[in-house]
């Protein structure tokens, strides 16, 4: 009793731990992000999927019949496939104990031990089985050595045991700071994988410890359980017969099969025989055990007897059986594809045949590895079972054969079924079984009778097949050369005569749907009034332009450049010999001796001022040399003269030589101070390098002097032979005053920053600040031919200079050429066009401007000025907007800058569209592509040749396993670290053959030179790197891991939450002196949280640091200046005699200071609680920039955070917030940031340091190296530090070596794009010029390049969506636009929202739901507003909640969290459209199927076994059970063995994986919006209410707390949608000639009421 008792409660205890951690995963899912899990990746970081969360996501799928094995191998393998071709470097993990979860499901059991083989053995995949469970302590150790960045896993398993099972991972893995990613919800594209992201946290991880003692006793207590089930289930099948014992009996089958067949076979031969002679003789026992029992009991249990299958009824299923065997050994896919689809179900007494069956084949399965057959072929695990064949062949021996159809089998398979069926009966020992033929002995039918058993593709027709006929001749141009061959509707088909027409619905409400709407141009805000003459515009125009020069002037700080328009030069030829002589006239000779005469006073001047100098710097070394050096090095960089910089170097040479006798003569000196010889050194390279022509004599003696001393003979003798002085030194001082290592190896160890780079000597005229590379040239070459360049060069490079040369020249050409800039984010634009202010000034026409803004957030000077800079989308607007064609003819030159967000998530097909679009050269430009010679492939393909294309700079690099390959390419070392690996390998391999050679000091570009250069110890680290890969490919693997096993840092985790300490961080690298510095975090909550922990920090420090009595000490003393202000006030009043007066007035003075500097000193922050430098900006500037965001929503905590010099930026803060932040880092005020990837692409804020401070699936090779470039300030530092702060170190491994990602293609194309070209084609200024433009973006996408059957496949794409766009009554037959064709095109950005919305619209829906409150009101109630919210929330900024979550018990407090469906009236609408939509789409597939690769269809995805072949054709029975081929035309062969045809792709949400998969197309690209989204369970995923909620509470708090969005994403999904409901308005009111219509009112009311909600916050 005690022991039920204590069963109970702990069952209780593990009932409540079980809630728990259920509980903690559905809340956080919401707040999980739906991202791109790999995003930019070529190889993305490693992570982990669950084998058994893989199998039941696949299991669930709807158009999957259960029993069907190869079409769910089939599943599997395209889930896999598509992970891996996105990227994907992963292992799959089977728990063992998860096992216990399919006992009750034994089909399931056997599915998942055939998975599990087949990925073992027929594909590469890393398969892991060894784990017991998710809490054993080796699967913790495995997690702790690789460091899988997120475990893919299933939220909801097929029971409550398995959900359970599923949760203790999800639990398991955030303890250990996996993060976790849902199977559900799951959605992919052509280069992505979107999923729910479930971030590990601090507090995920206490839960676990904090309840890891229970978690233990629960997970082992639902095992105990499981197996308890496990063992009651097979007791009831096996009576007696154990787990183990059943383990026996499947290990005797075996051998004796192996006795039968030593040669081996095929594995569904053997399961099919060893399962159905082990589940005969199971079936016999059964029986037998039955019988005993019933003996023993009442008649009652004797009439269950009659229900139970007889021996002879289990022979005839077993033959059954072992003949689908038969046939799916012979038929190729091709001929199963259109087996007969049995609907009737099996009889209920099969129930136990097919459990007791599937357990044998379990045990065999699992077992069979044990039996090694010589030659077991294991290809075809995929194939083990096809019930739906089993029932085609049941049915036909129990209906049509019993009615006397009789076909004969076939040779083939008659002879495989006979050898099948005879080897049953031998392995069978304890009874004898029937022989092979009749098949049936018995009248018991094995299926269900019903009315229509074979289901018929006929059932449902589907749409006439067709295209409507066009006349148009842009269709003509791009789809010609397939028209000819594609199915066209006749005229008098009643789809075309009954085509939507617009008349009726504009003549019932007084609307123009056809009237051209204003453009996204017109609508976007002007800053200013370009016209305007009111003062107050004019004062904040003048206002705008000062904040513009003054951060632009914070961005680089050159002076202004007046441009003058000079015409179009005639092209020079750079490259033409400068040795050809010209006839030079009177006024070149004047002008030459005139540029002398100023060389020489110039030089003159430099001199004397260094003669002025020149004392107090060498007395300031005297007293301290780093002083001196530092006051020294800022003479050097002001100084223009060679002569007088070489003179100053001799000095500093002198006083280093001086100084290191002095250090090496001090007594007690262990270790020497190396910085001095390194000095010297420095001084030794700049003299010998850059000076060496005005070098004496006794200055070579000096430098020969000076390497003696540092014990250099070598290079001394070879520069300035000496005898006895040299002699003198070496035999007494050379110990004392030697460095102690070789001339090499001290230069590459102590200065490799200071190494010099080969530079070009000859300037060149067009650049005047400094001297070009080679590449700069060229590249300035190309600006000046008026040629395309794609330009690849790191961050910093200069690459950037020649934007600025291109629009110089085009400034100077004329007034009115433009050059369009193009740049991906608005902060980069605002940067840009400061920039531009800042660098040129030019007088310009009335009306005219140098520099114009254009952002979908405001505009200014857009279409009246020469440099427009913009981002992509509103630069594709003006371009394909029909009546800008005359500016755009203007344009005479394009910059792309970050062009490598071409392969970006959000708008690459864009970057695409502008290439393609433009008439002009453009320079495209990039830190980071690794293809761009493909890009420039594309482009000259594009231009046909009308425009240059070249390439500058381009480094490649792999990433690679340096185990395996050596180093990758563009992984580069610092010439300490080439030493440090050196030394590593020798330390390793103590008889390496070239260790001499590759030693520093014999190095043959290192021998007897005194100036090493970066070239050389670039050579040096090659050789090294060439020498280590030759070890790994000459057999010495084993030194080369060691070697790299010692380079290894020693890392160190620490289990608590790291971001606790970040303000001490911070602290850290304050005393290090590397501030200032960018911290990158990827949560807004994070970014913004760690900026004001360092804040209260430095604050709590100050309160620590301040005296007790300070505060009343600061009273008294503020009182008193109070008292002494107004006694001078007075004495200024009174009249008195002059002497006196100025004696007290002076005396009143002198204390007024006293008392001022006191309670000044009182009040000052002491400098280590601050990290601002109040010193970098004066208190005007410091005021204007902090006036700028006083009425900001972040304005106020900004300014508190800066006055300490720390700052945060995100993407969710306004322009003028981020400036603030920008201007004041880069003038050195602020000099702490913690930022999100908006200041990766491009932003120009360099800093000393970066610090990557949270991991993230956002951090990836891209982001890193665009991130890391920040670090390292041009003239100021020589190295540039990147530090990584609680990021696994296999990531910063991957990062290291990570390529950065090749451009790849987006699919290009969409219905409202077309609609827009088709408005271009037809409505454009020049007809033709917009016809050419539309067919470029048409013809030539990175996607379809060098692939013709993408090309025709986005031809017959194009083809659809014309159909649907004449359907819905958007163009006509010809192409020209028609109805609401521009409203459409407005709201692109929402397809497919747009589409429905218009189709409401249309149908009157609005105006029925926008009712006033009463007749002639224009006022509408609150409900109307709140159902038009409800509606427009349904269709624009859906954002979905994972399933799961509504099975939560959360009380929320403000929203509503979950959004309602859709009004009836809108709801059954929205179903017709999406009906029709979905069978339009159907019959475009099945035109387009015709471009499938049917050899690959026939193929598994992944493991590309292949099931072609011979049809069988002597088989008049095959003929007949195969004779389904009608209808199954767009549907994969393997998904049709699960009965699907081609009416299936009409059902709604229908899965992509059910198209054939090489078409290149899917339901992703149809224009449907489904209420609900299914997950991959076919379980509804909810819409978040967050746009409704916000209108009726308007608190951004109450959107945190309840719909788990952060304030900062939830405020700008509010802008986005507040944005579309104005679009939406203004285009209503455009279309509307009636003042008083109710629509248009309504939307009016509405934009009004939600943007003041909006502006509260």
């Amino acid at each position: 009793m005690e022991a039920q008792i204590a069963a109970a409660t702990m069952e209780e205890h593990c009932t409540v731990i079980l809630e728990k951690m259920s509980q903690l995963i559905v809340e956080n899912m919401p707040k999980a992000d739906y991202s791109s899990l790999f995003n930019d990746f070529v190889e993305s970081e490693f992570f982990l999927i669950d084998g058994d969360s893989l199998l039941v996501t696949c299991v669930c799928e709807n158009s999957l019949q259960p029993g069907q094995s190869l079409h769910f191998f089939y599943l599997v393998e395209r889930y896999l496939l598509d992970v891996i071709s996105k990227g994907g470097q992963f292992a799959i993990v089977f728990f063992k104990d998860a096992e216990y979860a399919y006992f009750n499901v034994p089909e399931l059991l056997t599915l998942r031990t055939a998975l599990i083989l087949h990925l073992q053995k027929n594909t590469t995949m890393d398969v892991w089985t060894d784990f017991s469970g998710c809490l054993s302590e080796e699967w913790n150790n495995v997690l702790g050595q690789s460091c899988p960045y997120f475990l893919i896993i299933a939220d909801e398993g097929l029971n409550n045991e398995q959900t359970h099972l599923f949760n203790f991972v999800v639990i398991q893995s955030w303890a250990v700071k996996v993060n976790v990613v849902l199977f559900s919800g799951q959605r992919s594209d052509i280069l992505r994988l979107y999923a729910y992201f479930m971030q590990s946290s601090h507090s995920k991880q206490t839960f676990f410890e904090e309840f890891k003692k229970e978690i233990m006793i629960a997970y082992k207590t639902l095992i105990r359980q499981l197996e308890k089930y496990r063992d009651l289930d097979l007791t009831t099948l096996f009576g007696d017969l154990k787990f183990n014992n059943m383990v026996g009996k499947a290990c005797e089958t075996l051998s004796l099969l192996k006795q039968l067949w030593p040669e081996g076979s095929d594995i569904r031969r053997v399961l099919s025989v060893t399962s159905c002679s082990l589940s005969l003789e199971m079936y016999h026992r059964f029986l037998g055990n039955r019988e005993k029992k019933a003996s023993k009991q009442t008649g009652e249990v004797q009439q269950k007897k009659g229900n139970c299958l007889t021996l002879k009824d289990m022979e005839d299923f077993c033959k059954l059986h072992c003949l689908s065997v038969a046939f799916q050994l012979h038929l190729p896919l091709s001929q199963r594809a259109r087996s007969r689809f049995i609907t009737s179900s099996w009889i209920q007494d099969l129930k136990t045949v097919f459990k007791m069956k599937k357990w044998c084949e379990y045990f065999i399965l699992s077992n069979v590895h044990m039996f090694e057959f010589e030659s077991l072929n294991f290809l075809h695990l995929s194939d083990l079972s096809d019930k739906p064949l089993l029932k085609n062949i049941a049915f036909y021996y129990e209906n049509e054969n019993a009615e006397g159809l009789d076909l004969d089998v076939g040779d083939v398979i008659m002879k495989e079924y006979v050898h099948l069926w005879d080897t049953v009966s031998k392995l069978v020992r304890n009874f004898d079984v029937g022989k092979p033929f009749p098949l049936r002995t018995t009248k018991c039918h094995f299926l269900k009778k019903t009315p229509s058993p074979i289901k018929e593709s006929s059932q449902e027709k589907m749409p006439n097949l067709g295209f409507i006929p066009m006349s148009c001749n842009l269709v003509d141009e791009f789809t010609g050369d397939i028209l000819k061959d594609l199915p066209f509707l006749k005229c008098d088909d009643p789809i075309v005569t009954s085509l939507v027409k617009y008349k009726e619905f504009d003549e019932l409400v007084h609307w123009h749907s056809h009237r051209p709407l204003s453009d996204d141009y017109d609508r976007t805000k002007a800053n200013f009034n370009e016209h305007s003459k009111d003062p107050r515009q004019l004062r904040s125009l003048q206002k705008y332009h000062v904040f513009q020069r003054f951060y632009g002037n914070s961005l680089e700080s050159v002076s202004s450049k007046i441009i003058t328009t000079q015409g179009v030069k005639p092209k020079k030829d750079c490259n033409k010999s400068r040795g050809s002589k010209t006839h030079e006239t009177k006024a070149d000779i004047i002008a030459r001796e005139n540029k002398k005469r100023l060389i020489a006073r110039e030089e003159q001047k430099e001199e004397e001022k260094w003669n002025t100098l020149s004392f107090s710097i060498e007395k300031e070394m005297k007293r301290n040399l780093n002083s001196g050096m530092k006051k020294l090095e800022e003479f050097l960089k002001s100084c223009k003269s060679n002569s007088v910089k070489a003179q100053a170097e001799k000095v500093g040479l002198m006083a280093g030589l001086k100084a290191w006798k002095d250090h090496c003569r001090a007594e007690g000196k262990t270790s020497k101070d190396l910085s001095i010889a390194v000095d010297m050194m420095k001084r030794m390279h700049s003299l010998l390098d850059k000076y060496s022509e005005l070098l004496q004599e006794p200055d070579r003696k000096l430098i020969a002097r000076c390497l003696m001393y540092l014990g250099f003979e070598e290079l001394a003798n070879s520069l300035y032979p000496t005898q006895d002085e040299a002699d003198d030194i070496k035999t007494r001082k050379k110990n004392k005053y030697s460095v102690g290592i070789g001339p090499a190896r001290f230069q590459l160890q102590h200065m490799g920053h200071y190494l010099i780079r080969e530079e070009r000597k000859d300037p060149d005229p067009r650049v005047q600040d400094f001297i070009p590379d080679t590449w700069q040239r060229e590249l300035l070459d190309v600006v000046d031919n008026y040629e395309s360049a794609v330009i690849v060069a790191p961050t910093s490079s200069g690459k950037t200079y020649a934007s600025y040369y291109c629009m110089e020249k085009v400034l100077k050409e004329s007034d009115e050429g433009v050059v369009v800039y193009v740049a991906p984010t608005k902060a980069l634009v605002n940067q840009v066009a400061a920039t531009v202010q800042n660098r040129y000034t030019k007088i310009l026409p009335a009306g005219e401007a140098l520099c114009g803004v254009f952002t979908r957030d405001y505009r200014h000077d857009a279409l009246n000025c020469q440099v427009l800079i913009t981002v992509p989308t509103c630069f594709e607007i003006l371009l394909l907007a029909p009546h800008r064609q005359n500016w755009v003819k203007k344009i005479r030159y394009v910059i792309f800058d970050e062009v490598h967000c071409l392969g970006g998530e959000i708008g690459a097909e864009i970057w695409e569209h502008l290439l393609v679009m433009i008439r002009c050269p453009f320079l495209a430009l990039s830190a980071t592509i690794s293809n761009p010679q493909h890009l420039t492939e594309v482009i000259v393909r594009i231009t046909c040749g009308t425009r240059n294309t070249c390439i500058y700079n381009i480094t490649k690099g792999q990433n690679t396993a340096i185990e395996k390959y050596g180093f990758p390419s563009d992984l580069a070392f610092s010439p300490r670290e080439s030493i440090q690996l050196y030394d590593t390998m020798l330390q390793v391999w103590k008889s390496w053959p070239q260790a001499q050679n590759l030693c520093p000091e014999n190095f043959a570009h290192f021998k007897n030179k005194i100036v090493i250069k970066k070239l050389d110890a670039r050579k040096y680290e090659e050789s090294l790197k060439e020498e280590f890969t030759n070890w790994i490919k000459n057999g010495n693997k084993e030194q080369a891991r060691m070697v790299l096993q010692e380079l290894s840092p020693n890392f160190q985790d620490y289990s608590g939450r790291m971001l606790d300490f970040f303000p001490h961080l911070v602290e850290k690298l304050r005393e290090m002196d590397k501030l200032p510095a960018l911290f990158f975090l990827f949560r807004l909550e994070s970014v913004e949280g760690c900026a004001t922990d360092a804040w209260k920090f430095l604050k709590h420090k100050q309160v620590e640091k301040r005296p007790p009595n300070a505060d009343k000490e600061a009273l008294v003393m503020f009182n008193k200046l109070q008292k002494v202000q107004k006694s001078l006030e007075r004495r200024k009043i009174k009249d008195e005699k002059p002497s006196r007066r100025l004696d007290e007035r002076i005396m009143y003075e002198a204390e007024h200071n006293y008392l001022l500097k006191s309670l000044k000193k009182n009040l000052a922050i002491p400098e280590d609680c601050t990290y601002a430098d109040h010193k970098a900006i004066d208190s005007e500037s410091l005021q204007m920039v902090f006036k700028r965001v006083t009425f900001e929503r972040k304005g106020a905590i900004l300014k508190i955070l800066a006055r300490k010099g720390i700052g945060y930026h995100h993407s969710s803060m306004s322009a003028k917030e981020k400036q603030l932040v920008e201007i004041l880092f880069r003038k050195g005020f602020i000099r702490v940031v913690t930022a999100t990837g908006t200041l990766a692409l491009g932003i120009n804020m360099p800093c000393k340091s970066v610090i990557f401070a949270q991991n993230s699936v956002y951090l990836d090779a891209l982001n890193f190296r665009q991130m890391s470039g920040r670090a390292g300030r041009r003239g100021q530092d020589l190295l540039g530090d990147v530090y990584f702060f609680d990021i696994p170190l296999p990531k910063i491994g991957k990062l290291i070596k990570s390529k950065v990602p090749e451009l790849r293609g987006q699919f290009p194309l969409s219905i409202s794009l077309i609609l827009r070209l088709m408005l271009l084609a037809s409505k454009a200024d020049d007809p033709e010029d917009g016809k050419a433009k539309a067919l470029s973006v048409l013809k030539h996408s990175l996607l379809s390049f060098k692939h013709p059957r993408v090309t025709d496949m986005l031809k017959l794409y194009f083809l659809y969506s014309l159909q649907f766009l004449v359907k819905e009554g958007y163009i006509d037959q010809e192409g020209n636009p028609t109805g609401f064709a521009g409203l459409v095109s407005h709201l692109h950005y929402h397809e497919p929202s747009n589409l429905v919305f218009v189709n409401f619209l249309v149908r009157g829906l609005f105006h029925n739901l926008c009712q006033p409150t009463y007749k002639g009101s224009k006022h509408f109630s609150e409900d109307v507003m709140e159902k038009l919210v409800l509606v427009l929330a349904n269709l624009f900024g859906r954002i979905y909640i994972p399933a799961k979550f509504q099975d939560a018990n959360i009380k929320f407090y403000q929203s509503k969290v979950f959004l309602d469906d859709l009004p009836e009236d809108f709801s059954a609408a929205l179903h017709e459209y999406n009906m029709q939509v979905t069978e339009d789409f159907a019959t475009f597939l099945l035109i387009v199927s015709r471009l499938a690769d049917m050899k690959q269809e026939y193929q598994l995805p992944l493991s590309k076994i292949d099931f072609t072949g011979e049809e069988c054709e002597d088989s008049p029975l095959v003929s007949h059970l195969m004779s389904c081929g009608e209808g199954r035309v767009a549907v994969s062969p393997f998904v049709c063995l699960s009965g699907n045809f081609d009416v299936d792709l009409l059902c709604p949400g229908v899965p992509n994986n059910v198209i054939l998969h090489t078409i290149g197309i899917n339901h992703n690209q149809a224009p449907v919006l489904w209420p609900h989204r299914l997950d991959s369970r076919g379980r509804k995923m909810p819409l978040n209410a967050y746009a409704l909620d916000f209108y009726k509470h308007g608190s951004l708090v109450g959107l945190d707390q309840d719909n788990r969005l952060h304030q900062g994403a939830a405020y700008n999904l509010l802008k986005d949608f507040s944005l579309t409901i104005k679009s939406i308005s203004v285009s209503l009111r455009e279309l509307c000639e009636n003042e008083d219509d109710n629509v248009v009112l309504a939307f009016e009311q509405l934009s009004k009421s939600f943007q003041e909600k909006f502006e509260k916050v």
